[in-house]
């Protein structure tokens, strides 16, 4: 309905009444129209309120119309909106969910080829220990045999502490225990005694080098003086005393003679001295040897020695000891035991054997038994 409509038309006019002379007597008359003019107004009034108010509330609804279209079309905009974004979310989700599945999939993969690497690392490295420990062995008999041989235990105690060193470097807790049995095996080991055959070997070798170089009785080195002896000699007796005569050295005159007549004194005194030697023999046997049988000497004493060389090496000391025993003798009855050629070679063969004596080296049983226990993994 339009705002503008037509008001209601006024109501027709009265008719023209009488002069006034005439209506004058009804005064009742005259006053109805003008009340009904009064309510013609307000019913106007009202009208047109009503037809305002009808007005203003068309022009609400017209604008709450307005704003539910705006509104709707907004909440469709919206609504389209969110349509497409819960589209990106569910395919963002569903490619998240994808890209999780995928994660966890190469995660396990990591995890199964961790666990692989890490059995892969444990197995070599016991495998390493093993062969460390199979190494070990083989190298333990190897040394016990060798000591079993030389009769010697330098080389065992040697090849033990090797092995406590390597076994420091594995550093291995489980192993503790065959260095244990190690340190005690080296205890055992240098606490017993043992022979070592090849220093002994080398001191027979000394002598035998030294055979053809010894002084026989039947033939002493010569000796140009006590002044100027042969090397290797022992100074003897004679020359060892003072170089001055004693009963010189006792006379004032000869100490009044001249430094030149003195020196000459001396010098002459000590060559004379020189061509005479006296030598105790208990076997008067030995200055009777021709050139001939004193060659044979030598090479019985060479011999000797060489058999108790051989004696040491196969570890028959009984032999070794009676052979040597031999070669001393020969040393005392042929050779000049003033010389300090033969009293070396004598004194070398004493310490042969002295030194010459079966020795049972100890066996590593129990760092061998360690070793077995820790390969098997007990």
């Amino acid at each position: 309905m339009s705002s503008f409509e037509a008001s209601p038309a006024p109501p027709p006019a009265p008719p023209p009444g009488p002069p006034p002379e005439a209506a004058a007597p009804d005064d009742t008359r005259r006053s109805l129209p003008v009340g009904l003019w009064v309510v013609v107004a307000l019913a106007a009034l009202l009208a047109a309120g009503g037809l305002y108010s009808g007005w203003q509330a068309q022009q609400r609804v017209q604008a709450l119309e307005l704003e539910l279209v705006r509104r709707q079309q907004d909440t469709g905009t919206a609504a389209t909106e969110a349509r497409v974004l819960a589209n990106q979310a569910q395919d963002a989700a569903r490619d998240a969910v994808a890209k999780v599945a995928l994660l966890e999939a190469r995660l396990a993969e990591t995890t199964a080829q961790s666990s692989q690497v890490e059995d892969l690392l444990r197995s070599i490295a016991r495998s390493r220990d093993d062969s460390a420990l199979a190494d070990l062995e083989a190298t333990l008999r190897l040394a016990t045999q060798h000591a079993a041989l030389t009769g010697s235990s330098e080389t065992l105690v040697l090849t033990l502490r090797q092995a406590d060193e390597r076994l420091v470097a594995l550093n291995q807790p489980r192993l503790e225990r065959v260095r244990r049995a190690l340190a005690r095996d080296i205890e055992r080991l240098t606490a017993a005694g043992s022979t070592d055959i090849a220093v002994l070997s080398l001191r027979i070798d000394e002598v035998i080098r030294q055979v053809d170089e010894l002084p026989l009785l039947a033939m002493p080195e010569p000796r140009t003086g006590a002044a100027a002896p042969q090397r290797g000699d022992a100074p003897r007796p004679e020359a060892a005393e003072a170089p001055a005569p004693d009963a010189a050295a006792s006379d004032a005159w000869f100490d009044r003679l001249p430094q030149a007549s003195r020196e000459f004194a001396t010098r002459f005194w000590s060559e004379a001295r020189s061509l005479l030697r006296i030598t105790r023999i208990e076997h008067p046997e030995a200055l009777l040897l021709a050139p001939e049988q004193a060659y044979f000497v030598r090479q019985n004493l060479r011999l000797r020695l060489l058999n108790a060389r051989l004696a040491l090496l196969s570890r028959q000391f009984d032999v070794a000891q009676a052979d040597l025993r031999d070669a001393q003798a020969m040393l005392e009855r042929y050779f000049d035991r003033q010389s300090r050629r033969v009293q070396g070679a004598s004194e070398l063969l004493r310490q042969v054997a002295q030194q010459s004596r079966a020795v049972t080296v100890p066996r590593p049983d129990e760092t061998l038994a360690a070793l077995a226990a820790a390969a098997a993994g007990r």
